[in-house]
């Protein structure tokens, strides 16, 4: 797990200053190593902070060459095929100096070019320079685990693992995207391949960017929907038959993830996911495995009681840690830098004392992410269901049941009685799961007003042709290729790379991902029942007992941490004059927000969103008076 960054110019050369400049901005992710190359012309360079992994030689060295080739890569996360591959590749006539997956890669590219990502499993952001070529190739994987920003500016291309490395190279930091201001005020994040910068773009997962002579083309190598249209076969399979597809797969997931040669552990939050992934480390490997939760002083919101006793009953070596409000008053003032864009997740405080804790023990860490939007894990899903055969009434029925909503107060009832005169199932979730509405965001942020806005629920459409899937299915896709790579993903890979921990995802395994995408609908969602076909599988390693409880996530205490410790702060980044230097958000409608809240009134997401919002306006931009275009 590394830091990449990387410049290329059509008409000048990049200097070696610019590229430390570049790798010293992301050095958090890369703290054992270090390198840059710059091509003989000096028009093209590369750079990089290693974390040390697999071959902890000097010959797992980056920027990294294959002698004779003149191709260079500088490449962040890990192929775990690579054993498979080097041996495939070394029929083929090639020979190999290290025992790093890096050089695998490299010379993948030198044998089948671009289609090389199509046989990689793994995790993955890379650049490769092609001296005899002239050509840059660059990838991210398939579901976005690793992220890749860029701009484009004058038939230069610059490229790095976070935002930090571009602002290091000049990039521009104004104005502020509208479209991403919009879409950061509906789901709390900012979705690729926008970036908060108008400038600056986000690599789509699953795909490519090749620069030849000053173009970019950008081009899609995987498509989650080309195993989404339909369940093929396994419409027939029984559940015992597909539990045991499952579990194979899962095994070898795990087996592949266990490659290393620094200490591994796990993170355990008692839920089904991380339970499921560290019971088949166990089974797996066969050997004592470490793992790691966080909890809180309230039980009615801390999962850590449940996940001692799951670590109890798999034998693991655990270790958990209580977060306070002391501790997220003195992690919120870290999160502009370690998020670089405005992101409110309020899970990214756990994700980060949980990565800290980790990190003591060992240097890469197995997660349970991706379970929830592969097996329908969110509750969203379940009440959508109870709620979809209501689209079958006519609309107009619809739009008088809705009418007594406008006597509740504003908050989540509200926005759901409301929501029932909805054109569709997809339009009802966009409507109402979300941090404010559309006027809501326009009051907040003057700019917006007028501004259209791409919902989640015409992305879903556009996506979903035909007619050929349930509008379950449907959100569970939106979620896969947008709420999961721009929230918890991201969530994960900077809390994690912030304390220079490598965390991987096994459940997110693309053939794990292919196989749940083909499943028939009622082998991830049952009669209100959740997760199916993984709770079978399961239930094989841990008794349903220790894992049969409401679903709470990795929430927080959000609305108690705002209206203690965290008030002060609150009040001071959301002063009227402090938003008045900047601009961005309305004193007068910010101010009506707090107040609500701080009567009791609900609201506790929108009021971080908006903080988060103001806290990295004040760490980038204390020149105050940004520009929204």
């Amino acid at each position: 797990m590394c830091g990449i960054a990387g410049c290329v110019d059509a008409h000048g050369p990049v200097s070696g200053e610019l590229l430390a400049r570049m790798a010293g901005a992301v050095r958090h992710r890369g703290p054992d190593d270090d390198g840059i190359y710059r091509s003989p012309d000096g028009q093209a360079g590369l750079a990089f902070r290693r974390l040390a992994i697999i071959d902890l030689s000097p010959a797992g060295h980056q920027p990294m060459t294959v002698p004779g080739r003149d191709c260079w890569i500088v490449f962040n996360g890990e192929v775990y095929n690579f054993g498979e591959l080097r041996a495939e590749l070394e029929a083929l006539g090639h020979a190999f100096r290290s025992r790093s997956d890096t050089e695998v890669v490299l010379h993948a590219w030198l044998e089948w070019g671009e289609r090389c990502v199509e046989r990689f499993i793994g995790m993955f952001a890379f650049a490769i320079w092609d001296e005899r070529t002239r050509v840059l190739f660059a990838a991210r994987d398939r579901l976005g685990v690793k992220p890749l920003y860029y701009v484009v500016e004058s038939g230069r291309l610059a490229f790095g693992s976070e935002l930090k490395s571009l602002v290091a190279a000049g990039a521009p930091t104004g104005p502020l995207d509208a479209d991403a201001l919009a879409d950061f005020l509906a789901r709390g994040y900012v979705s690729a391949p926008r970036t908060i910068y108008r400038g600056v773009r986000a690599l789509l997962p699953g795909h490519t960017l090749t620069w030849r002579e000053g173009a970019v083309t950008v081009r899609r190598y995987w498509d989650p929907l080309d195993f989404a249209t339909g369940p093929g076969s396994r419409a027939q399979a029984d559940e015992s038959r597909l539990a045991d597809e499952l579990d194979e797969l899962l095994r070898s997931s795990i087996r592949y993830r266990l490659i290393s040669d620094v200490p591994l552990g796990a993170f355990l939050s008692g839920g089904l996911d991380s339970t499921l992934v560290v019971a088949l480390m166990r089974a797996v490997s066969g050997a004592d495995v470490r793992t790691f939760t966080i909890g809180f002083p309230d039980a009615r919101q801390s999962e850590a009681a449940a996940a001692a006793a799951v670590a109890r009953h798999l034998g693991t070596t655990h270790l958990d840690l209580t977060a306070t409000e002391r501790d997220a008053q003195d992690v919120v003032p870290l999160l502009p830098d370690i998020f670089d864009e405005p992101f409110a997740d309020s899970s990214q405080i756990p994700t980060y004392l949980v990565s800290r804790l980790t990190r003591q023990y060992v240097t890469v860490a197995l997660s349970g992410d991706g379970g929830d939007e592969l097996f329908g894990g969110y509750d969203n899903y379940a009440r959508l269901a109870r709620i979809a055969p209501w689209w079958r009434a006519p609309r107009a029925l619809r739009a008088a049941s809705a009418l007594p909503a406008r006597l509740l107060p504003h908050g989540t009832r509200r926005r759901a009685l409301e929501g029932l005169a909805s054109a569709d199932p997809l339009t009802y979730a966009e409507q109402v799961w979300r941090l404010f509405r559309r006027h809501e965001a326009a009051a907040l942020v003057p700019a917006l007003r007028g501004h259209v806005e791409d919902s989640e629920a015409g992305y879903a459409a556009r996506r979903v042709t035909g007619g050929r899937m349930h509008p379950l299915e449907a959100m569970m896709l939106t979620d896969l290729e947008r709420y999961l790579p721009n929230d918890i993903l991201t969530k994960v890979d900077r809390a994690s790379m912030a304390v220079s921990l490598e965390a991987r995802v096994p459940l997110l395994d693309h053939r794990v991902v292919e196989f749940a995408l083909g499943l028939p609908l009622e082998m991830r969602m049952r009669e209100g029942r959740t997760k199916v076909l993984l709770r079978r599988v399961l239930s094989r390693y841990v008794p349903p007992a220790l894992t049969e409880r409401p679903k709470r996530g990795f929430s927080v205490p959000l609305a108690t941490w705002l209206r203690g410790d965290l008030r002060s702060l609150t009040a001071t980044a959301l002063a009227p004059e402090r938003l008045a230097f900047f601009g961005v958000l309305d004193p007068a409608a910010v101010a009506n927000r707090v107040a609500r809240f701080a009567r009791g009134g609900a609201g506790a997401e929108g009021i971080w969103a908006l903080l988060m919002l103001q806290l990295w306006l004040e760490r980038h931009h204390p020149e105050g008076r940004v520009e929204i275009a």
